[in-house]
């Protein structure tokens, strides 16, 4: 993926490290092109920036995440301007004051968001089971904020594309042969205490990742070309046995213990 068209925020699990393997396995040609968890959008912006599919579909069931991509694609220079005023505000006291604002424009949100995302703790983005956004201050130097290059490339990636807020399983109900789904789903924990899922209030848990399993085995016998990350569990192995499975390492930059930032291995699932 080239300097120009980046990921938009720091997000857990993102793929920008994994980009290169997942697009050897996909078609050259892409009718649509869904991602039903698009999180930082890193495989989408690859392929946009790459023309291989025709058509696309991201969604997500985060509704703040989903908002953003709306401005960014539908009303980019009054976000411009929001943040650009913003990138003055860096201060410990000025992030706890806009982190505890509530509700305003979907302009409004979509800034908040990203200077947020820019000046917390670590990139991360965490909510309680109130749906309230509680990463504490990041200390960073110069966090950039105003970044108009990166959002006016994400604003011409998305310019076409179909971005909702739904469950996985009914944003991609109307794949059909010579399309492709990517699955990149909170991830199933590799310990008791290692679990993070709170990219909003519902939980993803395993009875979510049986029910995706399921979701994947239905898509594949439509002839829809399917890829799935996740983690290299048992549990992982054991819900995709029948189908290609592949052990990948993958640098995680986000972490609350700096040791384990390194490279971890994940399971890369294709339907083919």
């Amino acid at each position: 993926m080239s300097e120009r068209l980046r990921p938009i925020l720091k997000w857990a699990g993102g793929k920008r490290s994994l980009v290169p393997r997942i697009l050897q396995e996909l078609p050259e040609q892409i009718d649509t092109y869904y991602e039903p968890f698009v999180g930082g959008a890193a495989v989408f912006l690859a392929l946009a920036e790459e023309k291989r599919f025709k058509r696309a579909v991201i969604t997500d069931k985060n509704p703040q995440l989903i908002n953003l991509y709306t401005v960014v694609r539908d009303d980019l220079i009054k976000l411009l301007k929001k943040l650009e005023a913003l990138q003055e505000r860096t201060s410990e006291d000025d992030y706890y004051e806009i982190r505890a604002q509530r509700g305003g424009t979907k302009v409004e949100r979509a800034a908040r968001m990203i200077y947020l995302n820019k000046t917390g703790y670590n990139g991360l983005y965490r909510v309680n089971s109130k749906g309230g956004f509680n990463v504490p201050y990041g200390r960073y130097k110069w966090p950039k904020i105003y970044d108009p290059e990166r959002l006016l490339a994400a604003r011409d990636a998305l310019k076409g594309v179909k971005i909702d807020v739904a469950d996985f399983d009914r944003s991609c109900r109307a794949a059909k042969p010579g399309d492709v789904v990517y699955l990149d789903p909170p991830y199933l924990p590799l310990s008791k205490t290692a679990s993070f899922s709170a990219y909003h209030s519902e939980a993803f848990g395993l009875p979510e990742h049986k029910r995706l399993a399921k979701a994947f085995e239905k898509l594949v016998k439509r002839g829809v070309t399917v890829i799935l990350s996740n983690s290299a569990t048992p549990e992982t192995r054991e819900l995709y046995q029948n189908f290609k499975c592949s052990d990948v390492a993958v640098r995680r930059p986000i972490n609350s213990v700096a040791s384990r930032r390194g490279a971890v291995s994940e399971l890369l699932v294709v339907s083919k």
